[in-house]
């Protein structure tokens, strides 16, 4: 069987403000109007949004690029991706 590759979402980590035991839903498939989180794109793709429930407060970076092996956070995979896709978020800090 093979793996479903999810679409490139962005070309670089969103940084958004979580709070501490807050369930959000990170996009996996990459189709999302509203990344890094669901708006439910993933239907009929055989792919799900991942549960994700801070420990913390605090900024986190959230993968665009689909390609983390740490969903839902950035590892810097979206560095070794070429030219941003149409339409991918502007670039932000790692």
């Amino acid at each position: 069987m093979s793996q479903i590759e999810p679409e490139i979402g962005g070309d670089a980590p969103i940084a958004v403000d979580l709070e501490d035991g807050k369930t959000v839903w990170w996009c996996a498939c990459g189709r999302s109007k509203t990344q890094p989180f669901c708006d439910g794109s993933h239907a009929g793709t055989g792919l799900e949004p991942v549960a994700f429930t801070p420990t913390r407060s605090k900024t986190y970076f959230l993968c665009t690029c689909k390609r983390t092996q740490r969903m839902p956070l950035c590892d810097g995979s979206h560095n070794a991706l070429g030219a941003a896709p149409a339409g991918a978020p502007p670039s932000g800090s790692d």
